[in-house]
């Protein structure tokens, strides 16, 4: 069973008092106390963005490690990777993340991770990465598009409710036809992927939304994705 559990915002980086999409993360796991991995590459391997992980996982019944390309924990990366239960990927620079995974061969590893059963997570550019394209701000100013891995189908925008320019340029690039309709996630929610179908969508908070968004008879539409609230 190939998993992927895609956020637009939220779990411990965004929602430090709010554990609720974490531990939904955590026990999709089989085992009791499952090895989570978080993968900070977007944020340059920020080491206050490690320390926050640590800090909130310390908490839960898991076993945690990250992974930092600036200072590799071993030659071995596919050894590494394999050795864990899930894949938790940060938020921050979609762009960067790609050029560096790439130029490590971790976008291989972490797809062969995905193919035997590995759980993959991520918030922000951490959700972006597992679909073909997604809507960044890696730029520095202003949204644009960006091809990324193609575990799943479509595209993906996080922050729909959270950034007042997403909803519109997402709409913009989908009506344009610069990328294909994917899904979009509010902050707080999450969208739960198994065996590249979207099963249900979660929600830290009572409100948090996803959507799927498409170009239909040349018209975008929008469609609410209901949430399953985890409160």
């Amino acid at each position: 069973m190939r998993q992927i559990i895609a956020m637009g915002g939220g779990g411990f980086s965004m929602e430090p008092e709010n554990p609720l999409l974490d531990l939904y993360i955590l026990g999709q796991s089989e085992k009791q106390r499952p090895k989570v991995c978080f993968v900070p590459t977007a944020s340059g391997d920020a080491d206050n963005y490690i320390t926050r992980f640590y800090k909130a996982f310390e908490s839960h019944d898991c076993i945690s490690s990250h992974l930092s390309l600036f200072c590799p924990p071993t030659r071995d990366l596919e050894a590494y990777v394999m050795d864990k239960d899930i894949i938790y990927v940060g938020g921050g620079n979609t762009k960067n993340l790609m050029a560096l995974w790439k130029e490590w061969g971790l976008d291989i590893i972490l797809r062969k991770a995905w193919q035997q059963g590995k759980i993959m997570a991520g918030v922000s550019a951490g959700s972006i990465c597992w679909f073909e394209e997604g809507v960044t701000d890696s730029y520095g100013s202003g949204l644009e598009s960006l091809k990324t891995l193609g575990f799943l189908k479509g595209s993906n925008c996080p922050h729909y409710d959270g950034e007042e320019d997403r909803r519109p340029a997402y709409k913009k690039f989908i009506g344009s036809g610069r990328i294909s309709g994917g899904f979009a996630a509010d902050d707080g929610a999450a969208l739960h992927y198994i065996d590249e179908e979207l099963v249900k969508a979660l929600s830290s908070r009572p409100k948090a939304k996803a959507y799927h968004v498409c170009k239909t008879e040349g018209k975008v539409r929008e469609t609410v994705v209901e949430t399953m609230y985890l409160g």
